[in-house]
């Protein structure tokens, strides 16, 4: 319970936990930052670390010059996609033998056969789109793993996505982070950014099947 608190703690208020770190170990929040990310990334059991609030906050930070602007961008880039390549081996690996299983109570072959050929034509735009989601940034990866996407296809869009969410966040923090306005109100920025994407998603599953639950009548 300890560390959840702690963690929730982390999240609400990262930019104090990071500030701190800076002035107690200097250049090793380089290596803490992109360990964070690449976990985000790269665990599917992993998705409930402060991915676009920390990147604000460096992007801030980087702006009072605390920090290296290009070696972040550069780091954290790399952690992103090499993450998201990691979460999708690991549900590629899974993937073959989720193909040999049988239709049951708790798996339904037609309805994963139709995820394999919806990432195969819109997956993309789900990898990219869910660099901004958090929770579906750490799952899209590895459902298109499962669903067997190709690597070619996954690369370029896990490559286009990790430098927009990193490059487009960080430099966001970089250009208005130190606004005064900005800081008096960070703590719900954090908030809107962790609920506001959970809130669309949840509108759109909700339309959705709607939508098909229309289709059936």
């Amino acid at each position: 319970m300890d560390f959840i608190a702690y963690l929730f703690d982390f999240v609400i208020h990262v930019d104090k936990h990071l500030f701190d770190f800076v002035q107690a170990y200097g250049v090793w929040v380089y290596a803490l930052l992109f360990v964070i990310i690449f976990i985000e990334t790269g665990l599917v059991v992993m998705p409930f670390l402060p991915g676009d609030s920390l990147l604000f906050v460096v992007g801030a930070m980087c702006g009072a010059g605390m920090m290296n602007l290009p070696l972040v961008l550069a780091l954290l880039t790399a952690a992103a996609i090499l993450g998201n390549q990691s979460n999708y081996a690991i549900g590629r690996y899974f993937g073959p033998r989720v193909f040999q299983w049988e239709d049951s109570r708790f798996f339904n072959k037609r309805a994963f056969d139709q995820a394999h050929a919806f990432y195969e034509k819109y997956g993309g735009a789900t990898i990219v789109a869910a660099r901004f989601m958090p929770f579906l940034r750490t799952f899209a990866p590895f459902v298109a793993g499962v669903a067997q996407m190709t690597r070619r296809k996954f690369t370029f869009y896990d490559v286009t996505g990790g430098v927009l969410w990193i490059g487009g966040v960080t430099l966001a923090g970089y250009l208005f982070g130190n606004l005064p306005w900005v800081k008096d109100n960070l703590e719900k920025i954090i908030w809107t950014a962790i609920l506001l994407p959970g809130i669309v998603v949840l509108f759109g599953a909700w339309r959705a099947r709607r939508t098909a639950a229309a289709a059936q009548r």
